[in-house]
């Protein structure tokens, strides 16, 4: 631990001592002596290396401003009773989305309407949040590329070097082969039904070849082809496949499905998550089935991973007994590897053997917290954020909507180490967690346990220093071999340059 903290931290004393460099230690001294100057800790949140975003929904993370320039290009219209973007000729209750452009209070509508902008700071904008999306899926769904160009611009300039976004692959195609098999509650028929004549895989195929036009788009808006390619070319980024849990049994079952084929074999693709919001109707009532479903398609599909939204709920929000389950089933049924957002924890009958299993098996929490305060009305103490760190589970910072949420990945740090009195050291190392714990391949620069044991380097880069050129015959082994490795290599890189700036010195070796 550090000698400087911002603010006491009582949860910190129960997680791993380790060593403290000097540049850390200076590094540390200088946040806590800008802590009060807003331009100052702004400017070390932009710079600090922050590793990777794995929680974040493509269509809510790009600015509101350029999806309402997008509309305008499109020559989309607004719903101006619903302020929702619908195809042209702009009739009777719509005007051009072009009028944005020019009329500031129509601008101004819009972008209340299609974002958290202006919503009250201290209330729950729970539904207020859910519906931004169709609003302005109409501008979002069909320029993928365009928007992954924008979105990646802003994680490489948030310092941050990998991105694990989420999207829908094969929408429609999805609903109507679902529709076409229909639903049989015996999931081994059920599965054979969608893959029966090869349906399954022309489907994968369909979401391939969309994959392969979003591609193309991107390259074309990141100008990734010419001689002045934007920052986003260089971001290794890969997606997570929506399935909408608010659909028919058969819709939720095939959307699994389509998007663990695709992790198998796409290398674009790495997962499937589950998104709408956890207390929908149907949501609450088919969840219990969807873990079930989980479970019974990751057998079939043992490379795919699984991160799933679970515990996305407070009292009030749905009945008592329903706060009880949802992350332990998410865990102990369904198998998932990361869980994303685990807010009512405190509310869960057996959170103490969830919490041992998730300390044990290094399941990550993904955490936005600007999200969380939005759309639950959870901040500060009522977050279970340190609980989490207290029994030695992965935690992860990440955006969830930052073009929705108007935020970045920046705030949120700013906010884990101003709530929390997180130290420089503790940052560095949620930092260096969302690398560990991203769906990467290849091994890790680290041993062991890193949540419990701290970032050890592994014997092959053991004192090598990343910053220099020419590392060991055996870490260049490893860092060739693997892409994990590779990245937290130039992050460890990344950080000696960022306490060379702010701490006045730099490492001598990989030692923390």
């Amino acid at each position: 631990m550090s000698t400087t903290l911002l603010m006491p931290a009582p949860a910190q004393a129960a997680l791993t001592p380790r060593p403290v460099t000097a540049s850390e230690r200076g590094t540390d001294a200088y946040l806590y002596a800008v802590r009060d100057d807003p331009r100052l800790l702004a400017d070390f949140f932009r710079r600090l290396p922050k590793g990777a975003d794995l929680h974040q929904h493509l269509s809510g993370a790009a600015a509101t401003e350029y999806l309402i320039e997008l509309a305008a290009e499109d020559g989309l219209c607004v719903d101006t009773a619903t302020t929702t973007a619908v195809a042209p000729p702009c009739g009777p209750g719509t005007r051009p989305a072009a009028d944005a452009r020019t009329d500031r209070a129509f601008h101004e509508t819009i972008l209340r309407a299609w974002s958290m902008h202006g919503f009250p700071p201290g209330g729950r904008g729970h539904d207020h949040f859910f519906a931004t999306f169709g609003k302005f899926a109409a501008v979002s769904e069909p320029h993928r590329g365009k928007l992954l160009a924008e979105v990646a611009d802003d994680v490489a300039a948030q310092q941050q070097s990998y991105l694990e976004t989420m999207v829908t692959p094969a929408a429609a195609a999805a609903e109507r082969l679902a529709d076409e098999v229909g639903w049989d509650s015996d999931l081994t028929r059920m599965f054979a039904g969608l893959t029966a004549g090869g349906e399954l895989d022309r489907l994968v195929a369909e979401a391939r070849a969309e994959a392969d036009a979003a591609d193309a788009e991107f390259r074309a808006a990141a100008r990734c082809d010419t001689g002045r390619p934007r920052p986003a070319c260089a971001l290794p980024v890969r997606f997570i496949s929506h399935v909408l849990r608010g659909g028919s049994p058969e819709r939720v079952f095939t959307q699994i499905a389509l998007g663990m084929r695709l992790a198998e074999e796409d290398p674009r693709f790495v997962a499937v998550n589950l998104v709408q919001p956890e207390d929908g109707e149907v949501a609450l009532r088919d969840y219990r089935l969807h873990m079930r479903m989980l479970d019974h398609l990751r057998r079939l599909h043992p490379r795919a991973h699984l991160t799933l939204h679970a515990g996305e709920l407070v009292p009030g929000l749905v009945k008592p007994e329903d706060l009880t389950f949802h992350i332990h089933d998410a865990v102990h049924v369904a198998g998932a590897e990361r869980v994303g957002h685990g807010v009512d924890l405190l509310h869960e009958h057996d959170r103490r053997r969830t919490l041992r299993t998730m300390a044990a098996r290094e399941i990550a929490v993904e955490v936005p917290f600007t999200s969380n305060a939005q759309v639950l009305g959870v901040r500060g103490d009522d977050h279970p954020f340190d609980v989490y760190r207290r029994h030695g589970v992965p935690v992860v910072l990440a955006t969830d909507d930052p073009g929705v949420s108007r935020t970045d990945i920046g705030a949120e740090y700013r906010y884990a180490a101003l709530t929390y009195g997180l130290s420089y050291p503790d940052l560095k190392d949620l930092a260096r967690a969302s690398l560990e714990y991203a769906f990467l391949p290849g091994r890790s620069l680290w041993l062991g346990s890193p949540a419990r044991d701290g970032y050890r380097p592994v014997a092959a880069c053991r004192g090598q220093r990343p910053g220099e050129p020419a590392p060991g015959t055996d870490c260049r082994r490893l860092l060739e071999r693997s892409h994990r490795a590779r990245l937290q290599w130039r992050q460890e890189a990344a950080f000696e340059r960022f306490e060379e700036a702010f701490g006045g010195g730099g490492t001598r070796g990989t030692r923390s």
